[in-house]
């Protein structure tokens, strides 16, 4: 019975939903440091990703950084083929303002004054990538930066779904 259920517990983390700690407070205040969510690996081979989805992929085997985290958690925010860049802080997708609620009021991308929050040039997010951002606008090292950029579709883990741990935070993302 015992080798059952290890059996099956190795299954679901392989193949169905894995848990994951978030590292670094690059997505607060929707996560902090130290939070854990689980992850649905199988939801990208059943639709396709979507704008405003929380995912955890991969980084390559060169950009993992001293710290030997490998995997990362952020936003989904632009798709294949959206245009997308900031204009007075305020992120704009296919020349619409994007509708940001899980930000806190007055966030601004881009905004030199607040920290490491670079803007977003005027680009298209290519083919087989998409665009992502950390909520913690001046905390997070995502596809605005040149050396990460949009990141391939394929890096990614799975769509993140819901906060476990800690338990009085237990609820949907």
């Amino acid at each position: 019975m015992i080798v059952g259920a290890l059996v099956v517990a190795l299954v679901v983390k392989t193949f169905l939903f894995q848990a994951f700690y978030i590292p670094s407070a690059s997505m607060e205040p929707t996560l902090q440091k130290g939070d854990r969510v689980l992850v649905n690996k199988l939801s990208y081979d059943v639709h396709d990703v979507n704008r405003g989805d929380v995912i955890v992929f991969e980084l390559p085997p060169d950009a993992i950084g001293t710290d030997g985290i490998k995997d990362l958690i952020k936003r989904v925010i632009g798709l294949p083929g959206d245009t997308i860049e900031t204009r007075d802080g305020v992120v704009y997708i296919n020349d619409h303002r994007l509708d940001e609620p899980y930000l806190p009021d007055g966030t601004l991308t881009g905004d030199a004054a607040n920290g490491n929050n670079p803007t977003i040039e005027r680009h298209v997010v290519p083919d087989g990538t998409v665009f992502v951002m950390g909520d913690n606008r001046a905390n997070s090292h995502d596809s605005r930066y040149a050396d990460r950029g949009p990141i391939p579709i394929d890096s990614i883990v799975g769509r993140a779904f819901v906060l476990v741990w800690p338990p009085g935070k237990m609820g949907s993302l």
